[in-house]
């Protein structure tokens, strides 16, 4: 591969301050950045002219590819709700890396999400981070898994309430996901070399061993209460995905050391649990100590709108800085891929997007996205996107 210079560039690194500069990218990583570093003899330069520099916005919580747009029910493989423990079901197994939100989401400067099963099931399955561009999911993958899903709240208790089975309230819904735990926590126990084959207690077991976490799909601050309580009994590392109510408890939030993931952001309050959605959120939690990361639920927002539910944080009053590392840095983190992507430092792989100004400002768009330094859109003479191929 090429070396390639982006010169004159304002660089936002996220992991240090702004600066005025260049980035040299070599073997698909970044080699050299910064205010005076100069282009190797022989290297490919790419003038700027001003234009912004990030790394490549990271999704934590989408179902790109599992949930795919304007499909009906042949592209809906979100949920398999036909048990209420569906922990050894890999969201991997599902995606069609050919669904146009993947288009989207590269035009839209996302270059890795966290593609999850729904929340149907009060434990729903392991989840795959993936980088978005690629004709086939496996050469896509981040990391898998990158946590299992699993659910509190209105939507398992609506799924299995409907069906007249267990788990139809929300003690029935904790008792679940305690029960399976503890299965899980036996299971482990036992002689490796005696004990039966059981892919659900085997997938349970990596969360109560740290090897992933337990991502946790909350929205009302009772059902947060309920995700802390079970976290500290079974002592593994939780993850709030969405976190609707969590500004109302944050103390408890940061006390405990748990990120949040946020969003949707821009929604209307579709039912009771999120009725006290609001922008103001992630920048409460993140004055409160929480780490915060926003995020989309595409197709429920779509993906491309990542930047701007961070641009609306900010309006609410979130801090600019702190805003971009939501979209950047912290999802990387909680995806454990921050020692790949999520912001720019040598010798992280150079997903980066080139953006016209400043990406908080909702005019600005994209003019080039690189992952691992090939580059996979540009603007067109028309002004259009296009998508390399895959």
């Amino acid at each position: 591969m090429s070396t390639l210079a982006i010169t004159n560039a304002r660089l936002l690194p996220v992991s240090s301050p702004a600066v005025d500069g260049t980035v040299i990218v070599e073997d698909g990583r970044i080699a050299a950045l910064g205010a005076g570093v100069a282009p190797p003899p022989g290297t490919e330069v790419l003038d700027a002219a001003g234009a912004w520099l990030t790394p490549g916005l990271v999704d934590a919580h989408v179902h790109l590819g599992v949930h795919e747009e304007g499909e009906g029910w042949a592209g809906d493989d979100t949920n398999e709700m036909t048990d209420p423990v569906m922990a050894a079901a890999r969201a991997i197994d599902a995606i069609n890396p050919l669904d146009l939100g993947f288009d989207d989401a590269i035009t839209g400067g996302v270059t890795a999400v966290n593609v999850n099963p729904g929340s149907g099931n009060p434990i729903g399955g392991l989840a795959v981070a993936l980088r978005t561009h690629g004709r086939v999911v496996d050469e896509m993958v981040l990391r898998e898994p990158s946590g299992l899903k699993a659910a509190l709240g209105e939507n398992p208790k609506r799924v299995y309430g409907e069906k007249k089975q267990t788990p139809s309230t929300r003690l029935g819904v904790a008792l679940t996901i305690r029960t399976a735990l503890a299965k899980a926590r036996a299971w482990a126990a036992e002689d490796p070399e005696e004990r039966d084959v059981d892919l659900v207690s085997a997938a349970l077991a990596r969360v109560l061993a740290r090897e992933i976490p337990w991502r946790q799909h909350s929205h009302r601050a009772d059902d947060i209460a309920t995700a802390l309580r079970l976290a500290e009994e079974f002592g593994y590392d939780l993850v709030l995905d969405h976190g609707t109510e969590a500004h109302l408890i944050a103390d408890r939030v940061a006390a405990a050391g748990v990120p949040v993931l946020y969003g949707p952001l821009i929604v209307s309050r579709s039912k009771v649990e999120v009725r006290r959605r609001t922008p103001a959120a992630p920048g409460i939690l993140t004055r409160a100590g929480v780490e915060v990361s926003i995020i989309t639920d595409h197709p429920v927002v779509p993906i491309e709108f990542l930047v701007h539910q961070a641009a609306l944080a900010v309006k609410h009053g979130m801090d600019p800085a702190d805003a971009l590392a939501a979209i950047t840095l912290h999802p990387a983190r909680v995806l454990g891929i921050d020692d790949r992507v999520g912001s720019l430092e040598v010798g992280k792989e150079a997903d980066l997007v080139l953006w016209e100004g400043d990406p908080l400002d909702v005019r600005n768009r994209t003019l080039r996205v690189w992952q691992s330094g090939r580059e996979v859109m540009h603007r067109g003479a028309d002004g259009e996107p296009v998508i390399a191929p895959r």
